[in-house]
C-alpha cells in the first residue's frame, strides 16, 4: 500500500503535526469572533500578535534542551499543552488579554510543532525514508478539516465557547498517539545543543525560505475568513471556506511532493510551486467576489505547500549529521517568526489600504522566496 511505511514511521510526529494543525483550524474559524470579542483594530489585531512570535521563538530557542529532558514524553507533553490552549482564546475580552492569550498560544504550539519536525528530520536520517511531505500533509488536512468543521459549527449558532471543548478532547486523543516506543538515534552536540561549527551558511537561506512561506500561509489562514465576509460581502460562516480551502490544497500538494520531489527535485518543486503562489495570491487580490477568492486561496495553498517541508530536507542534507536537529530549530526559530509576522503586517496594510493590497503583498511576499532558494541550492 502507498505511504504505509511512511505512515507506521509517522505515527507520532503525524499525530503531533496534525493536532497543530486542528489547533489552529478552530482558531482561524473563529478568528472574526475573537476579534469581535476583543475589540480591537485590524492594525491592533496584527500588532498583538507579535506577542504570539515572542511566546513561539522563545519556546524554539529552548527545544533542544527541553527535547534532551523530556525524550520520548516530549510530543505527549507538547500535546497536552496544545489541548489546554484550545480554552485560551475564551480568555481574550480586551487587546492586553488577547495579546497575553496569543503569547500563550504561540509558546504551546511552537514546542509541539517544531519537536515534531525535529523527530521528523532523525526518522528519515535512521530509515531511509521521506516522510517531511507527508507529516505536513497531514497537518495540512487536520487544519483544514477543522476550519470547515468550526465554519459549519460557526453558522449553525454555535459560539466558541461550545465548541472549544470538543477540540481539547480531540487534541487530548492525538496526545495519546504521540507517543514513541523508541526515539531516533541522533548524534548529540556539545553541552550546549550547539555544534562546534555552527552551519549559519546554510541556516540563514533556509530560515528566509521559512519566513517567506511562512509569512504567506498564516497570513492567508488568519484573514481569508474576514476578506471573504468583510470585503467581498460573503455570509457568515463561509469566510472559513479560506482556510479550509488552504489547508485541503495544501494537504493535497504534500502528498503531491511525495512524488514530483523525485521527479523535478526538490529546488524546482519549490521554484514552480512559489511561482503558483504568486499567481493565487493575485487572484485572490483582484477576486470579484467569494469564490473566485477562495479558488485564488486554493492555488496559494498549492503554491505554498512543498516549500516547508522541502525546505526542511534540503537543509537537512545542507549540514553535517550532527548538525541537523540544531541546524533544524535555528532556521526554525528565525523563519517561524513569519507565521506570526505576516497576519501584523497584513493587519497594517489592511488598517491603511485594504485586504485586496494585503494579498499583493502576499503574492511579493512567495516571489522572495527564489533568493532564498538559489543560495541554499549553491550550499
Amino acid at each position: 500500500m502507498a505511504f504505509l511505511p511512511e505512515l507506521r514511521a509517522s505515527r507520532a510526529t503525524g499525530a503531533g503535526l496534525a493536532a497543530v494543525g486542528v489547533f489552529w483550524g478552530g482558531f482561524a474559524a473563529y478568528l472574526p469572533d475573537y476579534k469581535l470579542a476583543a475589540a480591537v483594530s485590524d492594525a491592533e489585531m496584527g500588532l498583538v500578535l507579535i506577542l504570539s512570535a515572542v511566546g513561539g521563538m522563545t519556546a524554539m530557542a529552548v527545544s533542544p534542551r527541553l527535547m534532551a529532558l523530556l525524550g520520548r514524553a516530549m510530543l505527549p507533553v507538547g500535546g497536552v499543552l496544545v489541548a489546554l490552549g484550545a480554552f485560551l482564546p475564551l480568555l481574550a475580552s480586551g487587546t492586553l488579554s488577547l495579546g497575553l492569550v496569543l503569547l500563550a498560544m504561540g509558546a504551546a504550539m511552537s514546542t509541539l510543532d517544531i519537536a515534531s519536525n525535529v523527530r521528523i528530520s532523525e526518522r528519515e536520517a535512521q530509515e531511509g525514508l521521506h516522510l517531511m511531505n507527508l507529516n505536513h500533509a497531514l497537518f495540512s488536512f487536520a487544519f483544514g478539516a477543522a476550519a470547515f468543521g468550526c465554519g459549519l459549527a460557526r453558522k449553525a449558532g454555535f459560539g466558541p465557547e461550545t465548541v472549544a471543548p470538543v477540540l481539547c478532547i480531540l487534541l487530548l486523543v492525538l496526545a495519546t498517539v504521540m507517543h514513541e516506543r523508541t526515539l531516533a538515534t541522533a548524534p548529540s552536540a556539545d553541552g550546549r545543543g550547539e555544534p562546534a561549527a555552527s552551519p549559519w551558511g546554510a541556516i540563514l537561506p533556509a530560515a528566509a525560505i521559512l519566513f517567506a512561506a511562512f509569512v504567506s500561509e498564516n497570513a492567508t489562514e488568519s484573514w481569508s475568513a474576514l476578506y471573504i465576509e468583510r470585503t467581498l460581502g460573503g455570509p457568515r460562516g463561509e469566510g472559513s471556506f479560506g482556510p479550509a480551502m488552504l489547508g485541503l490544497t495544501m494537504g493535497l500538494g504534500r502528498l503531491s511532493g511525495q512524488f514530483l520531489a523525485a521527479r523535478l527535485g526538490e529546488a524546482r518543486l519549490v521554484a514552480g510551486s512559489a511561482g503558483l503562489g504568486v499567481f493565487g495570491a493575485l487572484v485572490v487580490a483582484l477576486a470579484p467576489g467569494p469564490t473566485v477568492a477562495v479558488v485564488g486561496v486554493a492555488l496559494i495553498g498549492l503554491g505554498v505547500a512543498v516549500v516547508v517541508p522541502s525546505a526542511n530536507s534540503l537543509l537537512g542534507r545542507a549540514v553535517a549529521t550532527e548538525q541537523r536537529a540544531y541546524a533544524i530549530s535555528r532556521s526554525w526559530m528565525l523563519g517561524f517568526t513569519g507565521f506570526f509576522l505576516g497576519p501584523v503586517g497584513m493587519g497594517l496594510i489592511a488598517e491603511h489600504f485594504g485586504l485586496r493590497w494585503s494579498f499583493v503583498a502576499v503574492a511579493l511576499m512567495m516571489a522572495l522566496i527564489l533568493p532564498g532558494l538559489a543560495r541554499l541550492k549553491r550550499r
